[in-house]
């Protein structure tokens, strides 16, 4: 089971999904993400997802790829060493910053834009 929760921040919109992001789940992540593509700055924050796969990551990455069409940016944050070492074993954390807090991330937007 995976719970989405979007709050609006301080010229950003904080994406914190909640459960683990997998091929069961992937579907409902991408529909959020498509959801925020609208807005400028995305911070996803996925320190309370235990369990990301390769289809987490592609809603990741295609999430990614909708803000920039739309002039925008994201930023990820993630306290998790598990999650944190597979953003940087493929090179996510190359096209976005990855943070260990929001704060950190939300800095990090601001310095993209």
């Amino acid at each position: 089971m995976l719970e989405i929760a979007v709050e609006p921040g301080e010229g950003y919109v904080l994406c914190r999904p909640v459960g683990e992001l997998d091929a069961y789940t992937v579907a409902q992540f991408r529909e959020a993400l498509i959801g925020l593509a609208e807005h400028q700055y995305v911070l996803i924050d996925l320190s309370e997802v235990p369990f990301m796969d390769s289809a987490g990551l592609g809603a990741l990455i295609g999430g990614i790829r909708r803000a920039r069409e739309n002039d925008g940016d994201v930023a990820v944050a993630c306290n998790r060493p598990a999650l944190t070492r597979l953003l940087h074993t493929t090179g996510f954390d190359r096209i976005v910053p990855v943070c260990e807090t929001v704060e950190e991330a939300v800095a990090a937007l601001g310095e993209a834009g």
